[in-house]
């Protein structure tokens, strides 16, 4: 026998080298033959619930580190609360209408227009199914648990008679109607956009200074005069029907050296704006207040014919400008609705594809709206005052990325405004994660205007009205009822298929139609009606899901998107929101905190990661960042989560490697029956459990990860761990001091596993299946452990913490003695205190051998007074010596009492008795030399 062979080192088959790539897919495979998901729901059946729905993302094209971010934070959560005692389903979904599936189609070669409609839109309908099939074999790479063989997706005939539903109770309720109002349109999608499709870039545009004549003065300004206008939008002013100024700004009436013409601007801004307009000096002829100019009648630049009225509005400013704004109606909010007070002429010059149409006049038609600015400059001549180019924010249609223009047409409208009170209370009533949200959110809803819910597309949901013969609208409960229980048994499809009037009701009649004829809308819904009626097609009708749902959970960009639509849409319906908490994430970022996007080659994949270092990679650094903010990835910084990983893998193969011999039932002891130092790191992992359980309630992963790492590279692999191989290797393999120490190292084992098991699946199962003493075949369906607590354990703690400040110093003190080539490995050392009365006490006090703590050889504490040259702190010194004696070749420790033994080996005297007490034959025959 060898002499190594009496030592106790730890063995076990659970590998160094994790191999995620190749595991993982094992794992998922388990569990999906084992219906683990399906088992965790019975388990929790009849427990509180915990519903968090699920936002659905776009099915188009394989995810991407945004989806990854958003789909395994809805996994920890789902997971931890399942583990926690909550019954907590999670159910998948997809949104599946809408023009990026008619775009790829046409990237494809498909010609719509050359398609009958039904055949167009059931290649739509397949394309979407197979991206739904591609992401959702994404997302269960990542180890995401669902109902993924029964989710939600928005074309199935249930949902989108759900959504007719929803639609019908808010027609019924009067809270849709038709209306020409401008909206934003997008002319490279030629189609009206929601406020969440927008978002901003900032451009180059070409902003010019002109002047109005005064036709009617009204007494207060002469026919010599022009008020001076100036626009960012050149093309607009082929619509311009009036002049708006605000009521209480000053304007004053200039007369420029040398001109025949006096000229009307805002007094505040008249100093700035005569070097644009080379008025080297001037002269203040009157002076108005804005209300003294309201129905004087000035003549359009170019067009005698054309009046434009001076109104009053609220939307005027001096921040820039001349203090006075040309008013086009079908070309902006503040110009519709002030232009509606007057009864402005709502003019549109622009058609759906951005082309100056025949209202625009003859020398416009047909050019492109942005490019019209010379011709412009042509027709204002000498009324155009000044020209330059200025860089500002400007509205992009999030698909295209190309900038839309506010454009009057008829569109269909869900209003906001008449139940806006009621919403803005109900997000009152919400919980916010982060708290900021709730302000976000509050502020969108109070100044959003109401919602454009139609689009001129081909894919999507139709808006379930019809027209009689004289025009008028029929959108009544009986129709839309009707109109949803044909959805239901045939789906969306059968409006394309059939005639309106085998759409309505049997012997539907209506005033409008005497002689019985109807005809449909051919607009279909705003995706964002679509998933924001998905709390009626999904948790009001799924018997195990509940409504409002307890949480919803996307990024930060959902706030204007589905946080929004589904809140509106929920009021309307039911009076409160569809969410009692919502939670917000920041977007993904590269590793220079720069977007990703394909154009700068920084985009990763989440299948990239899951095959070079496996998706618990990915699903711990979702765990290290803080998603309340823009969160960065890389794959160096996966690199470095990488390196993490590996540390909290070899900690916890350590623990089970020196467990493989502990059975619980048997081997475990009481907490009382503990050596002080193993209740302290009890003590120690049960604050840990608490703090981790209130850090998932909280859904703050990040601290989790700290807490973790931080227990297992401090207190575990620097401390507790660190000398516990001079106790679990050397001692016997049943003696008490190895027990007690074991029944620490199992309790950690399993109950970190079980912590970990809602961000590290993969592993914790890898793990659990190694403890052979435990009962339940996946740790999935087990609970999470409970954070105990202990007789005097506060004071347990303050003791312990007060060593490792003793513990710290003497570190010190070895480390310079290191240095200085007195030894080499802290067992090379003889170490002399020089103590205080309270340093005395604490070390008498610990009951453990401080010398096996601070991992040296000898240990001598001393109330003499500590020679010069001494390592000094507050109330304690050291000196360091290399140890007397020689190695012992069992324990390693140099001790005095080291000589050879009969039995052939050179060990200490504790060593001699272990071996000569579990090994009689061994020394009887003598072990094998070296």
């Amino acid at each position: 026998m060898k002499l190594k062979e009496t030592l106790n080192l730890g063995q076990t088959a659970f590998p160094m080298r994790a191999g995620l790539p190749n595991k993982e897919p094992e794992w998922q495979k388990a569990w999906e033959e084992a219906n683990i998901y399906q088992r965790r729901q019975e388990l929790n059946a009849g427990k509180p619930s915990f519903h968090l729905h699920d936002g659905p993302p776009y099915a188009n094209g394989n995810i991407h580190v945004g989806h990854a971010l958003n789909k395994i934070s809805k996994d920890i959560i789902v997971r931890s609360k399942s583990m926690m005692g909550y019954d907590a389903p999670y159910v998948p979904g997809w949104d599946t209408h809408g023009l990026p599936i008619e775009q790829v189609l046409a990237k494809q070669g498909v010609k719509r227009k050359e398609l009958d409609l039904v055949t167009y839109l059931e290649m739509c309908r397949d394309y979407a199914l197979s991206q739904v099939d591609k992401q959702r074999e994404d997302f269960k790479r990542l180890g995401v648990s669902g109902d993924w063989e029964n989710p939600y997706i928005t074309l199935t005939p249930d949902f989108e008679a759900a959504q007719i539903r929803v639609f019908g109770v808010m027609a019924d309720k009067g809270y849709i109607y038709r209306g020409a109002k401008p909206v934003y349109w997008s002319w490279s999608s030629e189609s009206a956009l929601a406020e969440a499709e927008i978002e901003y870039h900032d451009i180059d545009s070409t902003s010019l200074y002109y002047a109005n004549k005064v036709k009617d003065g009204k007494g207060v300004l002469d026919t010599d005069t022009t008020i001076v206008v100036w626009t960012t939008t050149p093309f607009t002013i082929t619509a311009s029907r009036g002049l708006t100024v605000g009521a209480d700004l000053d304007y004053v009436v200039v007369r420029p050296a040398g001109s025949d013409r006096k000229y009307v601007v805002a007094e505040a801004l008249i100093d700035s704006l005569a070097p644009k307009f080379g008025w080297e000096s001037f002269e203040v002829v009157a002076k108005h207040k804005g209300a003294e100019l309201e129905y004087i009648v000035t003549e359009h630049p170019w067009d005698e014919e054309v009046e434009e009225l001076v109104i009053l509005g609220d939307h005027v400013t001096t921040d820039s400008g001349t203090g006075v704004v040309h008013t086009a109606p079908s070309f902006g909010e503040d110009d519709y609705f002030v232009g509606v007070k007057y009864g402005l002429e709502v003019y549109v010059t622009v058609d759906e594809r951005g082309l100056m149409n025949e209202l625009a006049g003859r020398d416009f038609k047909g050019q492109f709206y942005d490019k019209v600015v010379p011709t412009v400059v042509e027709k204002l001549g000498d009324l155009l005052l000044a020209k330059e180019v200025i860089t500002h924010s400007y509205p992009f249609d999030w698909r295209t990325k190309k900038p839309i223009i506010w454009r009057a047409v008829p569109q269909w409208f869900a209003s906001v405004d008449k139940f806006r009170q009621e919403i803005l209370d109900n997000i009152d009533k919400t919980t916010f994660y982060p708290s900021w949200g709730h302000t976000r959110l509050y502020n969108m809803i109070r100044d959003r205007g109401d919602w454009v819910i139609s689009r001129q597309r081909a894919w999507g949901v139709p808006l379930p009205i019809f027209y009689a013969e004289d025009g008028t609208p029929i959108m009544t409960k009986e129709v839309t009822d009707h109109v949803a229980s044909l959805f239901e048994e045939h789906g969306s499809i059968i409006w394309w298929k059939s005639d309106a009037k085998d759409l309505l009701p049997a012997g539907f009649t209506h005033p409008g139609s005497p002689n019985g004829e109807f005809t449909k809308e051919t607009d279909i819904m705003d995706v964002w009606f679509d998933s924001g009626s998905s709390w009626n097609g999904v948790m009001n009708a799924r018997e195990n899901l509940s409504y409002p749902a307890d949480m919803y959970l996307e990024g930060s960009d959902q706030y204007r998107g589905w946080f929004n639509s589904s809140l509106i849409t929920s009021v309307a319906v039911n009076g409160h929101a569809p969410y009692k908490s919502v939670l917000s994430q920041g977007f993904v970022l590269d590793g220079k905190g720069e977007k990703m996007s394909k154009s700068k080659g920084n985009i990763i994949s989440p299948n990239d990661v899951a095959k070079q270092y496996g998706a618990e990679i990915l699903r711990l650094w979702v765990a290290s960042v803080d998603s309340d903010n823009d969160v960065r990835v890389s794959m160096d910084i996966l690199g470095q989560v990488s390196e993490t990983y590996r540390k909290i893998r070899n900690t916890l193969r350590f623990l089970i490697a020196n467990t493989s011999d502990f059975n619980p039932e048997t081997d475990a002891l009481a907490f009382e029956e503990l050596r002080s130092v193993d209740r302290y790191m009890t003590i120690k992992f049960n604050k840990l459990v608490a703090q981790i359980l209130v850090a998932y309630d909280n859904y703050d992963f990040m601290a989790i990860y700290k807490a973790v790492v931080n227990f297992i590279t401090v207190d575990l692999s620097a401390f507790y761990l660190d000398f516990a191989k001079d106790v679990v290797y050397i001692e016997a393999g049943n003696s008490r001091a190895r027990r007690q120490m074991q029944t620490v190292f199992y309790d950690i084992l399993v109950k970190i596993t079980k912590l970990l098991t809602p961000i590290l699946p993969h592993t914790s199962e890898e793990i659990w299946s190694y403890l052979e003493h435990e009962e339940a075949d996946f740790v999935q369906l087990t609970d999470m452990p409970e954070a105990l607590t202990f007789p005097g354990q506060e004071a347990i703690l303050e003791e312990w913490e007060a060593f490792m400040t003793f513990r710290g110093q003497a570190q010190k003190a070895l480390e310079e003695a290191r240095n200085a080539k007195v030894i080499g490995k802290s067992l090379e050392a003889h170490l002399t205190v020089y103590t205080s009365e309270p340093v005395r006490i604490l070390l008498e006090g610990l009951g453990t051998d401080v010398a096996q703590l601070l991992i040296v050889s000898q240990l001598t504490v001393t109330d003499e007074q500590a020679p010069a040259d001494a390592v000094a702190f507050e109330d304690v010194a050291f000196t360091v010596a290399h140890a007397e004696g020689q190695v012992c070749e069992r324990c390693r420790r140099i001790d005095e009492t080291v000589v050879e033994r009969s039995y052939g080996v050179t060990i200490c005297d504790h060593c001699a008795a272990i071996v000569e007490d579990q090994y009689p034959e061994a020394v009887a025959e003598g072990f094998e030399v070296k």
